[in-house]
């Protein structure tokens, strides 16, 4: 009897055990795969560097388990790559799905270099074929032909044009006594890591609708509907040498940087270190702009969100006009003001043997979730702010003139959003608020090419509207 009790035991649990592992497959060609999209998209494709991977998933919405016997690539020539179960490939079979689940198959591309300096479409389909049936996702990709720069030190005069990107994947060097001139539209992509180093001169004067990009160089999106360029920290940023002069950056946006832009002191403030026109600088682990003890100056420009001081300036000589100084980082509250001035009275000159600052602010917008300024006065110091927006409260004396005080300027700019546009809504006080007698001729249309001086009295900040 105990021998008849446990075969009959052993066959019930077999044939649970089979019942169990063996999925019921259906063979009707109506039982179609679904799919998360019908077409994979993939951001511009820098051709051999290859990209980001993308996801697909594949559902069967079926009451039984379906068989795809086949899932290939199509008139891809051979620019995709797919993965399925942990294993790469351009073609698989019998891939199983149970009944109410689903798969991912991930792809990415990678498309050989050319001649060919404009962005060009790269097409593929993946099939899928289920009982006879084929399916196909449409792939698509938009291949961009690069100009890589490893190792590079400029040791003579050098013009950089739009005509195609510029990756930078270590430190671009412009060697003392060489100019690097970049054109109107240039694209200089930074690599992890990169940066651009000027012992000599940088010269990147751009124009309206065609501005210079200095960004990092992960141009897909990090979220949906959101690109990279939100991530700060993704290159080193641009450092002036203590012995470069003249730069001018004029329509340029630089953006996405560990440490901005920095300005090694010089201790000469009778010859310009840096001219900044109508540019957009944004988005730095640091500062965007740090300056010591030399004559930078900034026209109709906006500086904005960072994880210190957006602007940090010690020493020096300096005009800041039509500019706005914003901060609304993203990703931690700045212990630092907006603005940072230092070395600007004997109080705090800590024993620096150098000038103590010159500095003023006119037609400006100083705003942000941290404070605008250190708390204190500017009495004994050659620091002026006339026709300043300035979101703290305080009054007006002899170095804050015509101010506006703890007001909203209501920037179009929505953090939770993802949105860092520092445009003035309607009805902002900032709007009118301007002395016209500030205005000069570099910075009389803002960077949408805007006349300032068109409805009367100019608006505040870097935009005229």
């Amino acid at each position: 009897m105990r021998a008849l009790f446990f075969f009959f035991i052993s066959v019930v649990m077999a044939t649970v055990s089979v019942s169990c592992i063996s999925d019921d497959f259906t063979d009707s060609p109506s039982d179609l795969l679904t799919f998360s999209t019908d077409t994979l998209r993939f951001d511009t494709v820098f051709t051999d560097l290859g990209t980001p991977t993308a996801r697909l998933k594949v559902y069967n919405k079926a009451s039984k388990a379906v068989n795809i016997s086949s899932i290939r690539m199509r008139n891809d020539d051979g620019v995709f790559t797919m993965n399925v179960d942990g294993v790469s490939g351009k073609t698989f079979e019998n891939v199983e799905i149970r009944a109410n689940d689903s798969i991912f198959v991930f792809v990415e591309c990678l498309i050989a270099p050319s001649d060919d300096p404009k962005p060009f479409i790269v097409e593929g389909l993946m099939d899928f074929v289920t009982n006879g049936v084929t399916q196909s996702v449409t792939l698509e990709a938009y291949g961009q032909n690069v100009k890589r720069l490893r190792g590079v030190t400029l040791e003579t005069d050098a013009v950089f044009t739009d005509e195609m990107p510029y990756v930078v994947f270590d430190t671009l060097r412009v060697a003392r006594g060489v100019t690097l001139t970049l054109q109107p539209g240039t694209r200089l992509l930074f690599h992890d890591k990169g940066m651009l180093q000027i012992d000599g001169r940088l010269l990147a004067v751009g124009e309206p609708g065609k501005m210079i990009s200095m960004r990092g160089d992960r141009l897909d999106n990090v979220l949906p509907d959101t690109g990279y360029e939100i991530l700060s920290g993704q290159w080193q940023g641009v450092r002036l040498d203590a012995g470069s002069f003249d730069n001018r950056l004029e329509y340029v946006e630089m953006q996405s940087t560990v440490h901005g832009l920095i300005v090694d002191s010089c201790g000469i403030t009778d010859r310009s270190k840096l001219t900044v026109v109508n540019s957009w600088l944004h988005n730095s682990q640091g500062s965007v702009l740090k300056s010591s003890h030399a004559r930078v100056n900034a026209y109709g420009c906006c500086f904005s969100d960072a994880g210190e001081a957006v602007v940090s300036l010690r020493g020096g000589d300096h005009d800041f006009v039509q500019c706005t100084l914003a901060n609304y980082y993203l990703f931690a509250i700045s212990p630092q003001s907006i603005l940072t001035l230092s070395h600007i009275s004997r109080k705090d000159s800590s024993g620096v043997s150098n000038p103590l600052m010159k500095a003023s602010f006119d037609n400006c917008i100083i705003y942000g979730i941290t404070p605008p300024l250190e708390p204190g006065d500017l009495e004994d110091t050659d620091v002026y702010m006339r026709n300043v927006l300035l979101g703290v409260g305080g009054s007006d004396d002899s170095h804050f003139i015509s101010c506006i005080w703890d007001e909203d300027p209501m920037f179009e700019t929505v953090r939770d959003k993802y949105i860092f546009d520092y445009r003035l809504k309607e009805g902002s006080p900032a709007i009118g608020a301007g002395n016209p007698e500030y205005v000069t001729p570099e910075c009389l249309v803002d960077m949408d090419g805007v006349d300032r001086l068109e409805w009367g009295n100019p608006a505040l900040g870097a935009y005229a509207r």
